[in-house]
């Protein structure tokens, strides 16, 4: 194998595509980047048995081949390299040689047949999907999946799909983000994608993508983003009934300043820490929300005026969990519903649907 291109092209999507290469694994090419070079282009795979990032980029390719290349290795070579212009050759014992003005290295490559089979996904049922909406649909959900494998269902996004309506929901067992667009799409849909794979998926689309491609199969998913694809395993299971969860009335409507709280909850936050779980008491009352904290670092309060109806309430709230749901809510203004002080609360925008959030209150001491 052997191409010349373009030092810059290659070392983003070097970049671009280590991110789905195994750190360590007991199949060593899975630490390695795949280049099958044909056709004036080469396509570069990052593999880890769950996610695959794939990309293809022009070069001129004098010899058609393919080979594994370990990928930090790789990526840290071409991005200190002199000039513009790269040429990467292999030669039939696997040795990679790097050429780029006067810098060369020579390095030990791996064959490709030691590379595991990327799966394929031949249906033909896509969907359609502006870049800006599905990167907004993942930051809005995305920060409520869970991070422990207690339930491993938990550690992924539903994709509900349903009446021309898409809704992402995730949970994580005390707070749950619901994200609901409309699309051209009349089929239906009911997969479980892990949070790691849109995680890498939201960092592949810029202000420029406008559409993204999405195909399942039984087992796998793929996203077609410009020249990159993404191909996730699901995660196999039944997700949780979460409109269940969700409380069908409330004694308690506010209407709140987003950022009036986000700033409140923030200073008292200065008293907590990781070690600190004390919750932030709120005491609802007189359409006034006054807001404090009680550490071994000492004491805070705060108040806010909000537009209310309903009962007063005394809540408690972990601070990290409100103030997510508050900065992902990115409106303006938010309506927040409660039931009591030991019940789920509601956070919606103030006109439509597009989305929901819900989060378990802390008890507060007496």
């Amino acid at each position: 194998m052997k191409f010349i291109c373009n030092r810059n092209k290659l070392t983003e999507a070097v970049t671009n595509v280590q991110r789905a290469v195994s750190s360590k694994s007991t199949i060593p090419a899975l630490e390695g980047i795949l280049i099958k070079a044909n056709n004036n282009s080469i396509t570069l795979f990052g593999y880890d048995l769950e996610i695959c990032i794939t990309t293809t980029i022009d070069a001129t390719v004098q010899e058609e081949g393919s080979s594994v290349i370990k990928a930090k290795l790789f990526s840290d070579i071409i991005r200190k390299l002199p000039e513009e212009i790269i040429s990467v050759e292999v030669d039939d014992k696997n040795i990679v040689y790097i050429n780029c003005g006067k810098a060369n290295f020579k390095l030990v490559g791996m064959p490709a047949e030691d590379y595991p089979e990327v799966p394929v996904i031949r249906s033909t049922d896509t969907i359609n999907i502006n870049g800006e909406i599905l990167n907004s649909m993942i930051k809005q959900t995305i920060y409520a999946v869970a991070d422990t494998d207690v339930k491993p269902i938990n550690k992924g996004t539903l994709f509900e799909i349903e009446n021309r309506t898409f809704r992402m929901v995730s949970l994580d067992g005390y707070r749950l983000a619901v994200r609901t667009e409309k699309i051209d799409y009349d089929g239906e849909k009911n997969i479980v994608v892990p949070g790691k794979s849109l995680s890498e998926v939201s960092k592949l689309i810029d202000g420029e993508t406008e559409n993204i491609e999405i195909n399942s199969s039984s087992r796998h998913i793929i996203f077609k983003i410009d020249s990159y694809s993404v191909i996730s395993r699901l995660i196999e299971g039944q997700f949780i009934n979460y409109k269940a969860s969700i409380p069908e009335t409330h004694i308690t409507e506010l209407k709140i300043n987003t950022r009036k709280l986000i700033d409140t909850i923030d200073r008292l936050s200065l008293l907590l820490t990781d070690k600190m779980k004390s919750p932030i008491k709120c005491v609802i009352d007189n359409s006034t929300i006054t807001a404090s904290c009680n550490t071994p670092l000492g004491q805070a309060e705060d108040q806010i005026e909000v537009s209310m109806t309903g009962e007063n309430v005394e809540i408690g709230f972990n601070n990290k969990f409100l103030l997510d749901a508050l900065r992902y809510s990115e409106t303006d203004e938010i309506i927040m519903e409660l039931t009591g002080a030991t019940k789920a609360v509601v956070i919606k925008p103030t006109e439509g649907d597009s989305f929901l959030f819900m989060l378990m209150p802390m008890r507060l001491s007496r």
